[in-house]
């Protein structure tokens, strides 16, 4: 079944995750509120921050493909975190794998291809614990994954040395295509793109005079933090720009610090385990200013744990939100919304069961068959540069309400 166009109703909150619910003593919360906002898609921009249309993708390649694949001893696989405080991004990038996977071996009788799954945490150091096995299990082709900047940076010359495709729908630090991996493909824009919308996003259409740029102590969260600052140029107030660290709760000192700066706006370079004490706590110290988070922090569980605080938030992502139709599969087959990056697993997926459908049975086939693809996805076009950067790069705008 070809996915239908996009339609006005793009899903890609609302969605429940499988975490418990209730507050906490950490400044999280979880009002009654919450369970009536979800996260909206607004506006599309490219990479100069100028609106595009939805694209329409009836004409999206679909992982059923004809049918008629034979394969034996091949497999995929996925590395990512799939349990810990950002579970919830690697799980929406799993859940879309399977929707792919679902449909192939559906179709496919004669061709059952497996996802085996590496829990990484998203902790750079587990993730270089499970990158030996998985270049050592020789039915993998190839990999999904790894889904956050760290845990790529630390492993991916493993994957690279051993010549298997990995193939990101979520790591968007743009140093990642510059250590020269040949096996390494970006299944979204990076964070330049990103951070030259936010900057202009914020300053135009929110007409922001003076933003807090507050970043985390991970690879994502000060790539981007860097890029969005330097675009913002002298709309980054230096009084207010603050750092923090993973797994921190209690932000009393950055509140206080922008509070004083009183601005128009405030930026967050982080996940969403930090990001919804952080706006619970500058709401109930009295600061008003818009909050405004990157792809890290776009997940239902920002909404959930924060409750009535992340009301009006502005979340951007160069992630394409579910078209209703692939919405609905992925509900029924997952028990859940499609999130954040659910697009791009599903995606990234589809081409590399493409390639085995096609005849792969290697990791060398596997690479020259990324290398010279060309595809319509949901919602954009794959086609990678030698350096594994999509040649075109779209940026979703989403606003909680």
């Amino acid at each position: 079944m070809l996915i239908v166009g996009v339609a006005a109703a793009l899903v890609v909150a609302g969605c429940s995750s499988k975490s418990t619910d209730g507050g906490s003593s950490d400044g999280t919360t979880s009002d009654s509120s919450s369970s009536a906002m979800s996260i909206t898609p607004r506006v599309l921009l490219d990479a100069q921050g100028s609106e595009v249309p939805a694209a329409d993708v009836t004409d999206a390649v679909n992982p059923a493909g004809s049918g008629n694949a034979t394969c034996k001893g091949v497999s995929l696989a996925m590395a990512g975190a799939l349990t810990g405080p950002n579970a919830a991004l690697g799980q929406n990038i799993l859940y879309g794998a399977k929707l792919a996977l679902d449909k192939h071996n559906t179709a496919n009788p004669n061709c059952q291809v497996e996802m085996r799954q590496f829990d990484t945490e998203g902790d750079p150091q587990k993730a270089t614990q499970v990158a030996p096995n998985i270049v050592g299990d020789g039915s993998i082709v190839g990999l999904l994954g790894p889904a956050f900047s760290g845990e790529t940076k630390a492993t991916g010359s493993i994957f690279n040395q051993a010549g298997l495709p990995f193939l990101t729908a979520s790591a968007t630090n743009p140093t990642l295509t510059e250590n020269g991996w040949t096996t390494f493909f970006r299944g979204l824009g990076n964070d330049n793109s990103q951070g030259s919308v936010v900057a202009k996003y914020l300053t135009g259409t929110v007409g922001a005079g003076k933003v807090c740029v507050v970043q985390d102590d991970t690879d994502y969260g000060v790539g981007l933090a860097k890029v969005v600052t330097a675009e913002l140029g002298a709309a980054a107030d230096p009084s207010c720009a603050a750092s923090v660290k993973s797994g921190q709760k209690d932000f009393a000192a950055t509140v206080s610090q922008i509070k004083a700066a009183e601005p128009d706006a405030i930026w967050y370079s982080g996940y969403y385990a930090e990001a919804a004490p952080f706006v619970t706590q500058l709401r109930e110290g009295g600061v008003t200013a818009t909050f405004s988070s990157g792809d890290g922090s776009n997940d239902p569980e920002f909404v959930k744990q924060a409750g009535s605080a992340a009301q009006d938030a502005i979340l951007t992502c160069p992630c394409i939100p579910a078209p209703p139709a692939l919405a609905a599969e992925y509900q029924d087959l997952n028990g859940q919304a499609p999130g954040v990056y659910s697009v791009e697993g599903y995606d990234l997926t589809t081409i590399m069961l493409a390639a085995i459908d096609s005849g792969v049975t290697d990791r060398a086939g596997m690479l020259e068959f990324v290398k010279a693809y060309d595809g319509q996805g949901v919602g954009k076009r794959y086609q990678w540069n030698p350096q594994g950067e999509l040649s075109n790069a779209l940026i979703q705008i989403y606003e909680v309400n």
